[in-house]
């Protein structure tokens, strides 16, 4: 049990990292940079994806710290809800999965809360 609650903790920090760091910070998939562009605007969009990228590498750090666990899958939970609500009913046309992207977050926050809330509780 322990194992699996500790591969599903690295996964999250590298889905993090992956996201933060190849995608946004390193800017290779631009399709990134173009949400945060109709979302928040056009003339900060690269600097502001920049600052999304690191606040994601950042969350992936907090992972693996193991530090306030809980607090920080609420927050991951909370994040991955929200971002994937606006881009969902606000550019649903620039995601990968187009709104299918939802049902996917759904499943990843479910992940983080069966971790973190029953699996890490069973550890105890």
């Amino acid at each position: 049990m322990r194992s699996i609650y500790v591969i599903l903790r690295i996964s999250f920090a590298v889905v993090w990292f992956v996201n933060g760091f190849y995608c946004k910070i390193l800017g290779m998939i631009p399709r990134h940079e173009f949400i945060v562009a109709k979302i928040l605007g056009f003339e900060y969009a690269q600097q502001l994806t920049l600052a999304i990228g690191l606040g994601e590498v950042i969350m992936g750090f907090w992972i693996l710290s193991g530090y306030r666990a809980k607090f920080n899958a609420i927050t991951q939970i909370v994040l991955v809800l929200l971002m994937n609500i606006l881009e969902v009913i606000l550019v649903p046309e620039l995601l990968l999965w187009g709104s299918m992207n939802m049902l996917f977050a759904i499943l990843f926050v479910i992940l983080i809360f069966i971790n973190e809330f029953i699996i890490a509780k069973r550890l105890q």
